[in-house]
């Protein structure tokens, strides 16, 4: 294993360990929600089954299909309050 795949995996089981991966999670949940991300990729799901016809599209068709959208549509102020709360908890663990 690689220097950063060492980290990385150091940093996700602190995460884990205090909570706050849960709890990022969820802010990221409520976010996106709030935002109408969930929405949108609801109807984008709808589009895409009109458009293939239900019998024709399978969960793993559906997905390949809507995350590339998924990701595009998460907003920046999401993405960087998010980025600010990881930096934030990393600093208050520096001993990583």
């Amino acid at each position: 294993m690689n220097k950063d795949a060492q980290m990385k995996a150091a940093i996700n089981q602190k995460l884990i360990e205090t909570g706050e991966r849960e709890r990022l999670k969820e802010l990221l949940r409520a976010k996106l929600i709030e935002c109408g991300w969930r929405d949108q990729l609801k109807a984008h799901c709808k589009d895409v089954i009109n458009e293939k016809g239900v019998e024709h599209v399978t969960v793993d068709d559906l997905v390949a299909e809507i995350t590339p959208k998924g990701r595009v549509l998460v907003p920046d102020s999401v993405k960087k309050e998010l980025l600010q709360r990881i930096r934030a908890f990393l600093a208050q663990h520096a001993s990583l």
